[in-house]
């Protein structure tokens, strides 16, 4: 398995959190939202899979250009360090209930 793969066990559980962002934001992740969505997915994700998530989240944004895994782990690093105010968090949050995210937390395991 490589480096930068999730467990097996948590495949499904990336697999559901990519759904959930999809619903959430049909039209796409807004730039804006990157820091309050990186600090909400750090409370239930790896690092790894923050990093996983990201990809498949910058994979729509960016047309035709290649971004290299060590790139987006670079940019999650940076964004990780900034704060997300309480309006932020919230407006991410509504948006991924609005998907079906559950609020709670964790995030239940798959089987």
């Amino acid at each position: 398995m490589a480096a930068h793969e999730p467990q097996p066990q948590r495949q499904g559980l990336l697999a559901r959190v990519i759904t959930w962002l999809r619903a959430g934001y049909p039209q796409g992740v807004p730039r804006s939202d990157y820091v309050a969505l990186f600090a909400i997915l750090h409370r239930d994700l790896t690092e790894t899979e923050v990093v996983l998530v990201a990809e498949d989240v910058l994979r729509d944004r960016v047309e035709r250009q290649e971004i290299t895994h060590e790139e987006i782990e670079a940019a999650v690093r940076r964004v990780a360090k900034e704060h997300a105010g309480g309006d932020d968090i919230a407006r991410v949050r509504a948006h991924l209930a609005a998907g079906g995210w559950p609020l709670a937390s964790p995030l239940p395991e798959e089987g």
